[in-house]
C-alpha cells in the first residue's frame, strides 16, 4: 500500500458488530485472505470460526496466527487495550485494524475503548459496520436492546445473504431499518462478500459526517436552530424527544465522561453542544452520534456557559437535566 494513501493521524480501526449468524466470520476470512495488499490485524474473541486458508498460514503463536499475505489475526486477551497495545507494538507493519464484537453484545465498551485517552492518539475509529442476516433478521429482533444497538451504532448497515430471501423482503428490511436509523447506508450483499474499498477506511467517523449518518438526515437540517419547535411534528411521530440545557456554570470533566457512559444516555441517540469544564480554558464542541462522541476544541470568543441539545427516545427530560445538573463543578 502507497504510503500516502495511509491516514496521516493514527491507525483506522473498523469494528465490526452483527448477530450470531450474520456473517462476521466470513466477512473476517474476506477480508483476511484479500489481495489488496493491505496489512491488516483482526482481533476476534477466539480462533474457532475463523477458516483460514492453510496456505495462507505461516505461524500460529498462543494467540495470534500470521498469514503470508503480512496479516495477522489476534484473540483478544483479558483486555481488549493490552490486545491493541500488543498488535500497534508488534514487529509486524500493521495498516488496519478490525475488531469483531461477539453476536451479542452491545459495542459500546468496546467503541469507547478506542476513544479513550489511551488508544485515541494511537488509533482512529474508521466505522462501525453492522451485520444483518436478510433471511433470519425480524421486526422482532428490533425489541432486543443488543440489536437496536447494533444498528444505532453502526455506520453501515450490511443486510447479508440477501441471495436467500425475496426483493420484497430485502425492501421491508430495509425500510425497518431506517425507520430506527434515519439516513443509514445500507449496503447488500451475498455471503459478506463486499468490495473492501466500500468498508475499509471510509472515514465514516469524521465529526462532518455526523448530520447525515443520524437523526437528521437531509429533509431534516432546518431543524439546527430552533429545537424546540421545528423537530416536534418529526420527533413526536417516532416517539423522540428533544431535550435541551444551559446553564453558566462549567461542569467537572470526570463527572461528565461518567453522566455519557450512564444507562440513561442508552436511549439518547444525537446530541450536540458546547461545554465547558472547570478543568480547561478551552470551550469543547460536543457530537455525539448513537453512541460515538467527538469533543473538539477551540478558544472561548463569547461568555463561558454550557449548552446541550439531546434527542433520544422513551427519555424522560428531567431526569436527564437533573444528572446534568449533577455534573456542575462544585
Amino acid at each position: 500500500m502507497d504510503n500516502l494513501m495511509l491516514p496521516k493521524r493514527g491507525m483506522p480501526v473498523t469494528i465490526i458488530t452483527g448477530f450470531l449468524g450474520s456473517g462476521k466470520t466470513t466477512l473476517l476470512n474476506h477480508i483476511l485472505s484479500n489481495n489488496h495488499n493491505l496489512k491488516v490485524a483482526v482481533l476476534v474473541n477466539e480462533f474457532g470460526d475463523i477458516d483460514i486458508d492453510s496456505q495462507l498460514l505461516v505461524s500460529v503463536e498462543e494467540n495470534m496466527l500470521s498469514l503470508s499475505n503480512g496479516c495477522i489475526c489476534c484473540t483478544i486477551n483479558d483486555d481488549l487495550l493490552d490486545t491493541v497495545y500488543q498488535v500497534l507494538e508488534s514487529e509486524q507493519k500493521v495498516d488496519y485494524l478490525i475488531v469483531e464484537t461477539t453476536g451479542v453484545a452491545d459495542p459500546l465498551p468496546i467503541i469507547l475503548t478506542f476513544l479513550s485517552p489511551e488508544l485515541r492518539d494511537l488509533v482512529r475509529l474508521d466505522s462501525v459496520l453492522t451485520l444483518i442476516d436478510a433471511e433470519n433478521f425480524t421486526p422482532s429482533h428490533f425489541e432486543s436492546d443488543a440489536a437496536l444497538q447494533q444498528i444505532i451504532y453502526g455506520d453501515i448497515i450490511l443486510l447479508n445473504k440477501i441471495d436467500l430471501v425475496t426483493e420484497e423482503k430485502v425492501k421491508e428490511l430495509e425500510t425497518s431499518i431506517s425507520t430506527i436509523k434515519q439516513g443509514a447506508s445500507i449496503l447488500r450483499c451475498e455471503n459478506a462478500k463486499i468490495p473492501l474499498p466500500l468498508i475499509l477506511d471510509i472515514q465514516r467517523s469524521n465529526v462532518n459526517n455526523y448530520p447525515q449518518n443520524e437523526l437528521e438526515s437531509s429533509h431534516d437540517h432546518h431543524h439546527e436552530h430552533d429545537h424546540h419547535h421545528d423537530h416536534s411534528h418529526h420527533l413526536e411521530i417516532d416517539g423522540f424527544v428533544s431535550v435541551s440545557f444551559e446553564c453558566d456554570r462549567p461542569f467537572n470533566v470526570d463527572k461528565f465522561q461518567n453522566f455519557i457512559t450512564d444507562n440513561i444516555m442508552a436511549k439518547v441517540y444525537r446530541a450536540k453542544g458546547i461545554l465547558w469544564f472547570a478543568e480547561s480554558e478551552l470551550k469543547h464542541i460536543f457530537q455525539l452520534s448513537g453512541k460515538r462522541y467527538d469533543l473538539n476544541t477551540e478558544e472561548w470568543q463569547t461568555p463561558q456557559k454550557n449548552q446541550l441539545v439531546m434527542i433520544g427516545k422513551d427519555i424522560s427530560a428531567d431526569n436527564l437535566r437533573a444528572k446534568l445538573q449533577e455534573c456542575i463543578y462544585r
